[in-house]
């Protein structure tokens, strides 16, 4: 029983079927934020969102009895157990604000799909490289926003009054978000040398440490993905001898059974 529903519930079919209905809870949910929309068909709405969870808790509670205890084992079950979870929450008293988390439940399509799942793997699996970058990153920060401060304090306290203001504004300096206009030429009108400071410090982080953070996700997105690909060549090797194992037996015991009507 246990083995035919899950080999039930890994059906590209099933999957596809979950996906669909994921979509149609977001679109519910986005649906959920018109005032016009909920004035001409809210109840459907609601009940289209009552649906889709119902669905998701069905499916959680197959997956379950399919399982056993494994389920838990798996860090995407839990994280859809999580979501689920959050949703049936009520959403009353000091509990209001979970009412918005429901959006959180779209977020199961990255459970669904591979090559999503794909990439969140690659992701984490570069936190502890990105801890060191973002550490360099801070050092640089830091290193940057004790100057500017002294520099440009005077003139632009606003902007570079304290290590807190200098921090934010190099950020968005960072970001390349208005940073010529917005602020490097008004300080290089009372500091004329200035971009001495802000163009080194645009190539450090902007072109440097922040791709060296994408190389490192991507490095490890094609890590997740051999990783893949290797187990998913080891279960086809493994699937192939055991069906030669079972042709050598029976070609073993087609061989006995000759030996004994020879005799």
């Amino acid at each position: 029983m246990r083995d035919a529903l899950r080999q039930f519930l890994e059906t590209a079919r099933f999957q596809n079927a979950i996906l669909a209905v994921i979509l149609i809870n977001a679109v519910a949910l986005g649906l959920e934020t018109s005032a016009t929309a909920m004035a001409a068909a809210g109840r459907l709405i609601l009940a289209v969102d009552a649906a889709c969870l119902s669905v998701f808790v069905v499916e959680l509670a197959l997956k379950l009895t399919a399982y056993g205890w494994r389920f838990f084992k798996a860090p995407w079950n839990l994280f859809d157990t999580v979501l689920v979870g959050i949703s049936l929450v009520p959403a009353t008293g000091g509990m209001t604000a979970l009412r918005a988390l429901r959006a959180l439940r779209v977020l199961r399509v990255i459970s669904v799909a591979p090559r999503l799942r794909r990439v969140v793997e690659g992701f984490v699996k570069a936190l502890p490289g990105m801890g060191s970058v973002f550490l360099l990153l801070a050092m640089i920060f830091y290193i940057a926003s004790v100057i500017a401060t002294k520099l440009f304090a005077a003139d632009f306290p606003e902007w570079f009054g304290t290590i807190g203001a200098s921090a934010y504004t190099l950020f968005q300096v960072m970001t390349l978000e208005s940073w010529s206009m917005g602020i490097v030429r008004p300080v290089m009108e009372q500091h004329p040398f200035a971009w001495l400071f802000f163009v080194p410090f645009i190539l450090g982080t902007t072109f440097a440490v922040l791709n060296l953070l994408v190389g490192l996700v991507v490095n490890s997105m094609q890590e997740a993905h051999s990783e893949e690909e290797v187990a998913a060549t080891d279960a086809y090797r493994d699937k192939v001898l055991s069906g030669i194992e079972d042709i050598q037996k029976r070609l073993e015991a087609l061989e006995r059974e000759r030996e004994r009507e020879r005799r």
